[in-house]
């Protein structure tokens, strides 16, 4: 049950807004997914009349959308209003807080959607509290924060400690959008709801798990993020590693987001920290080379941040270790990687003594196969091969939903188990700060690869097995 509700989207004029935010809040509109008193208040820093706002959203929808129903669109134009604060008004919040006061208008459940800069979220969340926007009497206040949090455990730390002031922890929304999509929830149904599975869930018949992200695309035009970020940062510190405890995490008690969010916290604090005096058979770093992708050439990554000693890293892989009963001596591999033969988001799972292997796909496709070896027909009845079950886990006429749609509507439901916990960031970072740290120090140029092609060979070092292999 959702209550009726205010949702506030600063930064509305931003490419997010305008992609996914509102057309998504349109998808869910239509599917009768909102309150009937709803409003939606665009937050931007220029002066935009409310009718051309209006044309705004509708130019939005209309490249979204090869058609919508007019009625739903009149519906939702009917929530649609937009504030300007500008940045050169000392009194811009004050302003703000008296329009959003009218309760005829806007109903007095606000949740707050801070699709801008990192460096702005502490400064926001300080500015609504001192127009008294953030204090929960009588009604609910919810503030959702964007990726990322923090760049590192310390920065992380001291914005938990500018927004604490002002927010309880069951006002604060920690935004990883993977944990929205779909296939990655499916992931505890599957492991939670198929009793055939659970006896076989831990080292003794497990091998090894990968996690695995690879993008055929290169940095972009995100060169200056990407110098500042890297591989591991941008992808291993957040997405794989909340792929990895909802793999590996215990069944919760319930469902409830407390008891989701806690046998994660447990589950990444028992991860063992990569030792850095063995840091080159537990890290590898790659960066592309220039080269072909579908038969086009594309320009090396030195070339494109146009920084030849740049020892930032387009392919990360990481060998980690859970310290607990279940998974112990279990390696856990997680890699991701620009420019590489295709683009896929995956959880390959090897069970011990043969070549059977579980695979979730994330994205593109949304399946789980299962490899079997089974006997090959003949005359030769020793001769084996592996034949694979695979179900498909979306099928036409399956309901699409975006993850920024599905997120949002945990926002407005008050549903937090999507949502990071603070101690889940903090983990997070434990982990992977020694290593960035070690890659920034040594100057050592990373190994290049050519687009287009698998992982680059050099990157097996981290394997416990000569005869381990990077699963397609």
């Amino acid at each position: 049950m959702i209550d009726n509700s205010t949702l506030v989207l600063f930064g509305a004029r931003g490419n997010l807004a305008k992609v996914k935010l509102i057309p998504g809040l349109f998808h869910l509109d239509e599917a009768g997914k909102l309150p009937k008193n709803m409003k939606i208040l665009s937050v931007g820093r220029q002066e935009v009349e409310e009718n051309e706002w209006h044309s705004n959203i509708k130019e939005m929808l209309d490249k979204k959308f090869k058609s919508y129903d007019k009625n739903v669109f009149e519906r939702f134009i009917k929530r649609n209003y937009y504030h300007a604060n500008l940045p050169d008004d000392p009194e811009a919040f004050v302003k703000f807080a008296e329009k959003l006061a009218n309760k005829e208008v806007f109903p007095q459940n606000l949740a707050f959607f801070l699709s801008v800069r990192p460096s702005d979220f502490a400064l926001i969340v300080k500015q609504l509290s001192e127009v008294n926007l953030l204090s929960e009497s009588g009604f609910w206040r919810r503030v959702l924060i964007e990726k990322p949090f923090g760049t590192c455990l310390k920065t992380a730390i001291e914005l938990q400690s500018s927004i604490e002031e002002h927010l309880k922890e069951s006002q604060i929304y920690r935004i990883d959008h993977y944990l929205g999509k779909f296939s990655l929830q499916n992931i505890m149904t599957t492991r939670f709801k198929n009793s055939v599975l659970e006896p076989l869930w831990s080292n003794k018949h497990i091998e090894q798990i990968q996690i695995t992200n690879h993008e055929t695309l290169g940095v972009g035009d995100r060169t200056v993020f990407y110098e500042a970020t890297g591989a591991l940062r941008d992808m291993i510190q957040s997405h794989l590693l909340q792929m990895l405890a909802l793999v590996t995490m215990e069944k919760p008690k319930t469902m409830s987001p407390d008891d989701v969010r806690l046998e994660k916290i447990k589950l990444l604090e028992s991860i063992a920290a990569v030792p850095l005096d063995k840091i080159t058979n537990f890290a590898f770093r790659g960066q592309y080379a220039e080269g072909h992708i579908n038969g086009d050439k594309v320009e090396g990554y030195l070339a494109e941040v146009e920084n030849p000693d740049s020892v930032i890293e387009t392919y990360a892989a990481i060998k980690l270790f859970i310290k607990n009963s279940r998974w112990e001596k279990v390696p856990i591999y997680l890699r991701t990687a620009k420019r590489l033969y295709e683009n896929s988001t995956s959880i390959a799972i090897k069970f011990k003594d043969h070549d059977n292997w579980l695979t979730i796909n994330i994205q593109p496709n949304e399946t789980t196969s299962f490899e079997l070896t089974t006997l090959q027909p003949g005359l030769d009845m020793n001769q084996n091969r592996q034949t694979t079950l695979k179900g498909n886990n979306r099928v036409q006429g399956d309901e699409t939903i975006d993850a920024y749609e599905t997120l949002m509507l945990d926002l407005l439901s008050g549903d937090q188990s999507k949502f990071l916990h603070i101690d889940e960031v903090k983990a997070a970072w434990k982990l992977v700060d020694p290593i960035i740290e070690y890659w920034s120090n040594d100057k050592s140029k990373p190994i290049q690869y050519k687009p287009g092609e698998f992982d680059p060979k050099e990157s097996k070092i981290i394997f416990e097995d000569e005869n381990q292999f990077w699963k397609k």
